[in-house]
């Protein structure tokens, strides 16, 4: 064998850069695996399902005509998004919809984005199929994206989901037509279905720094159940201190301090100010966590 033929036969097929096409196909099969574990879709069910028992709650309670809960408008930054939209949905079920994200969006919601990307890792690690997974030309940096986008795609899943669920709910059991934003002026039933879109896409975006945390936490370990409960963990951790008076000098840094913001995209004009910090906190805390997860994941040691 000449020496060309042996340089040549000595280049490893992992050099070739996979083509855009087999990326694709990375991303569509983790799609496919992600979205038919039992555990995701119990996940959704039970997202889909709070718009239902809040729905009938609101339903029992006003049946005799009583207003629930109590009225008035937010507070700056959304603080007072859930009773603002709660004494309003048996005026309009659409209200049901910006009443069940922020139900879900303090807890549920990054609970369950937790869960699928605490596992993203550290569960294939777990598993023993890590290893194998870089041995086909995907590469650290390239798998680590796939893992990324496929838990954003879940943050949209998850908020449509519940977002859906509380839209045909409210549609059943209370009426629908034009409605009065928190600053008090009437808007078109199709300019609120516009907002609670956009509301929709907004929440999802709220997420992708509980996304990049738990990622980065799933690099860790290798244990799925521990990178799973520690970013939960850490997601109660910062929301108690997000609540402590003592502490509002720091509270405007953590990643939670502006999720309900999107409470002010229902005013009349709309208030911007704390919406784009939030999209703007979210943003840095994705590009942060996310470094730090690509720095670790390219440099750990895979046994598994």
């Amino acid at each position: 064998m000449s020496r060309a033929d042996t340089s040549r036969a000595e280049v490893p097929s992992a050099v070739r850069a996979p083509s855009p096409l087999w990326s694709f196909g990375l991303l569509r099969s983790e799609l496919l695996i992600t979205f038919r574990r039992w555990r995701t879709l119990a996940l959704l069910g039970v997202l889909a399902a709070v718009p239902v028992l809040v729905g009938i709650a609101v339903k029992i309670e006003t049946s005799d005509g009583a207003s629930f809960g109590g009225g008035g408008g937010g507070g700056g930054g959304g603080g007072g998004a859930g009773p603002a939209f709660i004494s309003q949905i048996s005026n309009n079920g659409l209200f049901l919809v910006f009443t069940a994200l922020a139900a879900t969006l303090p807890f549920f919601l990054p609970m369950a984005i937790g869960v699928v990307a605490g596992d993203a890792i550290a569960g294939e690690a777990n598993a023993g199929t890590l290893r194998y997974l870089l041995v086909a030309p995907a590469g650290r940096t390239r798998l680590l994206l796939t893992k990324y986008a496929t838990v954003i795609a879940f943050c949209l899943a998850a908020t449509l989901v519940v977002a859906v669920s509380a839209l045909v709910v409210g549609a059943l059991l209370f009426p629908v037509g034009e409605l009065t934003t928190i600053s008090g002026t009437r808007i078109t039933y199709a300019e609120g279905l516009g907002r609670a879109l956009l509301i929709a896409l907004v929440v999802a975006a709220s997420l992708v720094g509980v996304a990049a945390l738990g990622l980065f936490v799933s690099t860790l370990t290798g244990s799925g159940i521990a990178a799973m409960a520690t970013t939960v963990g850490l997601l109660i951790t910062v929301q108690i201190l997000d609540q402590i008076p003592q502490l509002d000098a720091l509270q405007p840094y953590f990643f939670s301090h502006y999720w309900l913001s999107f409470a002010d995209l229902m005013r009349e004009p709309v208030y911007w100010d704390d919406l784009v910090k939030n999209l703007g906190l979210q943003a840095l805390y994705a590009a942060v966590l996310g470094s730090a997860a690509w720095a670790r994941f390219t440099a750990k040691d895979i046994t598994s």
